[in-house]
């Protein structure tokens, strides 16, 4: 696999997307800071959701099973309490012994605090693990010049979905452009369907519009030139088209009726469309998998489609360009003791990713970021997703990571508020443009 090709130009972006103000209560989490661990162990905390979930504590089981002295410990959280959880406990120095999280400036601002783990050397004494791994995983990893987390789990491209049953009904073919899109939306909502499904009140999913839309229209430097710290990068003329472009979307009902109310946590977005209430989705490649579990045979059956987003008429944007997680990642408590971290390190090793937890990931959709693992995408079950992702992900001229990843926190948490009044039509693409200018390098 030639990740080679990957060009990661965000990784020394900063930042994950900021928790919200208020912080939960320490003990509600039922788990243990490093200190706490029971002896000759350590915590391990990292995101609720299957089928993730169960792969995550599997290959934490196995490694137990074969470490019976020196056991770790986990706690899950939902994807939206684990960002204000997480940082609250870090900052309490109650933070578990193993960290997973994003990459990017979500780990720059651990880093910056001195809260987590330098691994550089640690990888410098490990090449055979490093080298296990696709070389473009470890720039949200890397801080200045070092590497701070283990990068674990799948590479994750952001997937425009669809449902062959509601575009045979229409008599309608995929989009090949952002005019195609316009196009479509009369014409499902026209039959009844929505043309697009749509979580956002969890304001990440508006997000990905935006990443698409600057790209298509602009090339990857629009974004580029925000993380650079470029004064009124936001102003950009380019930026300016995409965000006016998808409040037209937005204004021509492109979205399910209520969108602003519902909350992508319980998959909700995604049973619009295995329930063929509507015909696209713009979501993570992770969807795939719950899909499939929880849709009946819709996947299994063939109905759903998929693609990489189109292009826009006159875009400058590259249209193998992608965006989304190159990778997820562990970071180890830099106030663990030595014991913790040395368990942590061996996890690192002999835990993460060995074959078992590799089979599974692709069991269930995903494309692991282990070197060779493309050899068993064809005889998978989802041979054609699977391989769709990796095509994807490996032929891109750049895989940006998400936004609310790279930005700064207080950036990152500037950019949702402001998505989710763009969507609501709130303020005009100006306004936004201003507002979050404002921002740029804080």
């Amino acid at each position: 696999m030639d990740l080679g090709q990957f060009s990661l130009s965000r990784r020394n972006f900063l930042g994950l997307s900021a928790a919200t103000a208020g912080a939960l209560a320490l003990s509600a989490c039922g788990s243990s800071g490093p200190g706490q661990a029971s002896s000759g162990g350590a915590t391990y905390w990292f995101l609720s959701g299957e089928p993730q979930q169960d792969i995550r504590q599997g290959a934490v089981d196995a490694f137990n099973k074969k470490n019976s002295d020196h056991q770790i410990k986990t706690t899950t959280f939902q994807n939206d309490a684990y960002k204000t959880k997480i940082k609250t406990a870090l900052g309490a120095g109650q933070g578990p012994t193993i960290i997973w999280g994003w990459g990017g400036g979500g780990l720059k601002s651990w880093v910056d605090a001195g809260q987590v783990e330098d691994l550089t050397s640690w990888f410098g004494s490990n090449g055979d693990v490093k080298d296990r791994l696709f070389p473009s995983s470890f720039g949200p990893a890397t801080i200045d010049g070092k590497i701070y987390a283990m990068p674990a789990e799948t590479v994750q491209p952001i997937v425009l979905f669809y449902n062959k049953k509601l575009f045979d009904q229409v008599g309608a073919q995929p989009p090949q452009s952002w005019g195609d899109i316009m196009a479509l939306v009369p014409k499902f909502n026209a039959a009844g369907i929505a043309p697009f499904s749509l979580a956002g009140q969890s304001r990440w999913t508006n997000m990905m519009w935006l990443e698409f839309a600057f790209d298509r229209v602009g090339g990857s430097e629009v974004f580029q030139a925000v993380f650079d710290g470029e004064a009124n990068a936001w102003s950009n003329p380019a930026s300016i088209q995409g965000l006016t472009m998808i409040q037209d979307l937005v204004k021509a009902n492109g979205f399910i009726n209520g969108f602003e109310s519902i909350v992508a946590d319980q998959n909700a977005d995604q049973a619009l469309l295995y329930t063929d209430k509507a015909a696209m989705m713009l979501h993570g490649s992770w969807t795939y998998a719950s899909m499939k579990t929880d849709g009946g045979d819709f996947v299994t059956g063939g109905n759903l489609g998929w693609m990489n987003f189109p292009p826009v008429e006159g875009g400058t944007g590259d249209p193998s360009d992608t965006v989304g997680n190159p990778g997820q990642y562990l970071s180890i408590n830099a106030k663990a003791s030595d014991e913790q971290k040395d368990l942590a390190k061996k996890f690192f090793s002999e835990g993460v990713l060995q074959d078992a937890e590799v089979k599974a990931w692709i069991d269930t959709g995903g494309v692991p970021i282990v070197n060779g693992s493309d050899s068993q995408l064809k005889s998978s079950d989802d041979a054609d997703f699977l391989t769709f992702v990796y095509d994807t992900a490996s032929k891109a001229k750049v895989f940006a990571q998400s936004w609310d990843q790279a930005l700064s926190p207080t950036a990152a948490e500037s950019l949702l508020d402001n998505i989710a009044k763009l969507f609501q039509l709130s303020i005009t693409p100006q306004q936004f443009a201003d507002s979050m200018n404002q921002v740029i390098g804080k």
